[in-house]
Order: C-alpha cells, then structure tokens, then sequence
C-alpha cells in the first residue's frame, strides 16, 4: 500500500501534481492538492519531483 501525503502549510496549489501524475491520483480542493485516488499511486515519485514546495509525501507500507 502506498501513503501519499501533502503538507498543507507548503503547497500553494500550483496544481503541478495534478497535471504530472499518471494515475490522476491528486485533484485541486479549496485550493491545495489532495491526494483522492490514492489507491491507484504506482510510487513513481513524479509528483514528488515536480514540487517545487516539496510539499508531497510518498511512503510503501
């Protein structure tokens, strides 16, 4: 199981996750990313690498 997590105080909702993960694993809500399909993460690690906040979390469990 994967456990993707986003730290609110640093995302700025650039929405970069969101356009780069290949699984649509994050939306856009009340401006922040939320990680909504988790369950489809394949820990690629792209959204982590694409956040200049470094604002994203991605952890095997």
């Amino acid at each position: 199981m994967i456990m993707v997590t986003v730290d609110k105080n640093k995302c700025d909702g650039d929405g970069n996750c969101v356009n780069v993960c290949p699984q649509a694993v994050f939306n856009l809500e009340g401006g922040k990313a939320e990680p909504v399909n988790m369950s489809e993460c394949i820990n690629c690690l792209t959204c982590v690498e694409n956040c200049p906040q470094q604002a994203i979390t991605v952890q095997e469990l």
